[in-house]
This record gives structure tokens, C-alpha cells and sequence, in this order.
């Protein structure tokens, strides 16, 4: 999701409250954003075994990623921290432990063996200075197309391969009355829309260019151009109904067959599970392309606390999460994959097994913006893919101006 502009604004301006989450033994309160249908299912896996271990889950739901981090930091700041607050994956955190605000996490790192059983990508981003201040809880898959298979059969299309054939499918769909791609049309849907036509059509190594030093040299590139184009042309698929959709809504249009596809991270998934649908008979999931999994997730912090209750309840969370069975019975809800490589998945779906494989060659993995980038440099580029993709008149080269003055602004 599209990050707050500024965490360290909220360091400096955070209401200096005071007290602390956790005075019962085992008691532990977790801010998060997990609202929608699948997401809920998938957060009390671990609510539910913490509760079997004997503590007591005070589930502190916000919806909306950016209004969640805003609401835990200030809490933080303010001396009343959470005992335990959601993050994405990557630099979003990098504030809070500058300011010496997080927990150490080396100890249980070290006795879970996670720099062994984690990807390296993941450990990176869950390390400051080499020090483990996240526990990662997921990888999510964030370029996967999800499709209904009654509206493909009906329309008489098979699945897409590429973005070109996404393109192609349309005049079909349309001729049925369906919308050809769900969208919802908020600057981090954008986004991941965007990177995911970067990564495929541009290429790996033209993604991770893009992100990188050498971003200049991307941009001149014309295969950038390219994926302007094909990204323009994608909003030629979507309905009137587009801005302003949540992620979720765009999915239950697929779920009820209103429109055919979606481009959206394995969390969407959760929704078709929570639906009753199963995947490869109600729906479908590919990556146009099969050839990059660009890697997203959730980690969790845990701000100090001052009570003993509070340190016992993360001691034990540290452990609990990422523990083999409540790996795999969350991400089966979640939609995504156990961030442990040595989890056996042969019990999970089709789409997870999917995904699982194409993670086991390095050549495929692509880390997402969130691992790359800064907080400021994301919404910054956000913003001209969304101007770009809602604005007719605006070019392609118009747009790759944009994009290189909005990173040269950012760094």
C-alpha cells in the first residue's frame, strides 16, 4: 500500500502521551490493517494461537495501511506504544529504530535460525546496522492476475500469457457485458499495476535498473516506453466505477463474474477463499509472463515497553508467528506464502505452490518498490503513474519526464 509521506514528521509531532499496551500477563494489543473478509480469517490464526498459548489478543484493527502506521506511530512517540504494529516489508520502519524506538529482535532471530530458514531479500529488509529489529510474517506475490474461469469460458478466451494477449481479450469480454479488468483506481493500485507490466514487459533487469542508481539509463531505455504504453493502454479495460475502488471491492467484481480480471498481490486471494471459490474451478491465477515474482510482505515491530507482561507477550509472539503450523494456516488464509523456505506447501493451494516454485529461482525474484525505495520517493512516483494513467492527453513521453524528475526529486 502507498506509504505516509513522512515517518519522521510523526516523530517530531506526536502528542506526548503516556502509559503503556500491555499490563495483564500475556496480554497483548496489535495494531494492524487487516479489515477485509480474508484478511480478518487470516489475522486470527494468530490471534487464536497466542489465546491456545495462553495469552490474551487485543485486536486493534485500523483499516487502511497508511492510516494504521500514522495511528501506531504516534502511539509509539507518544509513550503508549502497541505491544506489537504491523509494517509492510522494507524501509517504512527505518525512522522508529533510528529513534531507538524498537525492540532488538537478534535473540529470537538467532534461536529461530531465521537468516538460515528466510530469504536473504527478506533478511535484509527485516535488518538495520545488522541487527533484526522485524519479524516477517509473509511473502506476497505482488503481480499475480487473478481471473474468473465461468466468465473466460463463456467468453470463449483462455487465459492471458502476456499483457499483449490482456489487451486482446477485451473486445470479447465487452461483447458479453463484463468489465475486462477490475481496478481500483488508488495511487497504490497504480503502482502495483504499473510494476507489475514493468517488470514483465520491460524485463527483470530493466525493473530493478528503474529502482536503483541507474534509473537514468532505464527511463532512456525504449522498452520503458513500452511499458508506458502498455500501462496507458490498460485503462482503456477498466469501468467509469474506477476511482477511488478499494482493492477488495475490485476483487468481489471478479468473485461475481461483473469483470474478468484483476492485477493485485496473492492477498486477493483471501477474498476468493473467504468466498468459498477455489482456484483453478472458480478462478484462475497467472503472472502475464511467468518470468517475475516480485516479492512484497508483512513484518511486524514490537515497540518497548516498560511492564514485564508486555516483554513476555512479544517473547512469546516472536516465536509463535513463525512457527512451521501457524505459518501455514495463516498464509492459506492470507493468500500469500510462509516467509520460511523450509516449509513443506504441498498441502497449500495450486496459486501458493505457484508461487513457491517460481521463488526457488533467483533469476525470478524482484524485490517490490517498498524494499527499494524510500517512503517519499514511492508516493512521489505514485502520484505521476496515477496522473499518467487518469489523465488521456498525456503521453507517454510526457509521462517518462515525469517519472525521472519525480526521482530526481526524491534523492
Amino acid at each position: 500500500m502507498r506509504s505516509i509521506p513522512s515517518l519522521a514528521a510523526l516523530l517530531v509531532c506526536a502528542a506526548l502521551a503516556s502509559g503503556t499496551a500491555s499490563a495483564d500477563p500475556m496480554r497483548a494489543e496489535v495494531i494492524h490493517w487487516w479489515t477485509s473478509g480474508g484478511e480478518s480469517a487470516a489475522v486470527k490464526v494468530f490471534a487464536d494461537a497466542f489465546t491456545k498459548a495462553g495469552g490474551q489478543w487485543v485486536d486493534s484493527a485500523i483499516a487502511g495501511g497508511d492510516q494504521a502506521r500514522s495511528a501506531g506511530v504516534n502511539r509509539i512517540v507518544g509513550g503508549n506504544p502497541p505491544t506489537m504494529m504491523q509494517f509492510n516489508t522494507g524501509k517504512q520502519l527505518d525512522d522508529l529504530v533510528t529513534n531507538n524506538y524498537l525492540e532488538n529482535l537478534d535473540a529470537a532471530a538467532a534461536e529461530g535460525k531465521w537468516a538460515d530458514v528466510l530469504p536473504n531479500a527478506i533478511v535484509e529488509a527485516s535488518m538495520r546496522d545488522g541487527h533484526f529489529y522485524a519479524l516477517p510474517v509473509n511473502i506476497h506475490g505482488q503481480g499475480w492476475l487473478w481471473y474468473n474461469t465461468k466468465v473466460f469460458a463463456d467468453a470463449g478466451v483462455q487465459p492471458p500469457k502476456s499483457w499483449s494477449d490482456v489487451l486482446a481479450l477485451a473486445p470479447k469480454l465487452r461483447a458479453k457485458g463484463i468489465v475486462p479488468l477490475a481496478h481500483g483506481g488508488q495511487a497504490w493500485q497504480d503502482q502495483i499495476l504499473f510494476d507489475a507490466v514493468t517488470a514483465e514487459e520491460g524485463g527483470r533487469d530493466l525493473y530493478i535498473k528503474l529502482y536503483s542508481s541507474d534509473w537514468q539509463a532505464a527511463i532512456a531505455d525504449p522498452k520503458f516506453k513500452h511499458v508506458a504504453e502498455t500501462f496507458k493502454a490498460l485503462r482503456g479495460l477498466m469501468d467509469d466505477g474506477m476511482p477511488g475502488r478499494n482493492w477488495n471491492d475490485a476483487t468481489a467484481m471478479v468473485i461475481t463474474g461483473k469483470a474478468a480480471m484483476q492485477v493485485m498481490g496473492d492477498w486477493a486471494k483471501g477474498e476468493f477463499i473467504a468466498a468459498g471459490q477455489a482456484p483453478g474451478k472458480d478462478y484462475g491465477c497467472i503472472i502475464p509472463g511467468d518470468s517475475v515474482y516480485l516479492m512484497g510482505g508483512d513484518v511486524f515491530v514490537f515497540p518497548k515497553v516498560k511492564d514485564g507482561a508486555g516483554k513476555a507477550a512479544q517473547k512469546e509472539l516472536e516465536s509463535l508467528m513463525l512457527s512451521p503450523p501457524v505459518q501455514v494456516a495463516f498464509n492459506t488464509k492470507k493468500g500469500s506464502i510462509p516467509v520460511r523456505t523450509d516449509i513443506d506447501v504441498s498441502t497449500m493451494d495450486a496459486c501458493a505452490q505457484k508461487g513457491a516454485a517460481m521463488l526457488k529461482d533467483p533469476a525470478k525474484q524482484a524485490a517490490s518498490t517498498a524494499f527499494l525505495i524510500s517512503a517519499d520517493e514511492n508516493g512521489a512516483l505514485q502520484d505521476v503513474e496515477t496522473q499518467y494513467l487518469n489523465t488521456p492527453g498525456e503521453t507517454a513521453d510526457e509521462f517518462i519526464q515525469k517519472f525521472g524528475a519525480a526521482i530526481k526529486a526524491s534523492n
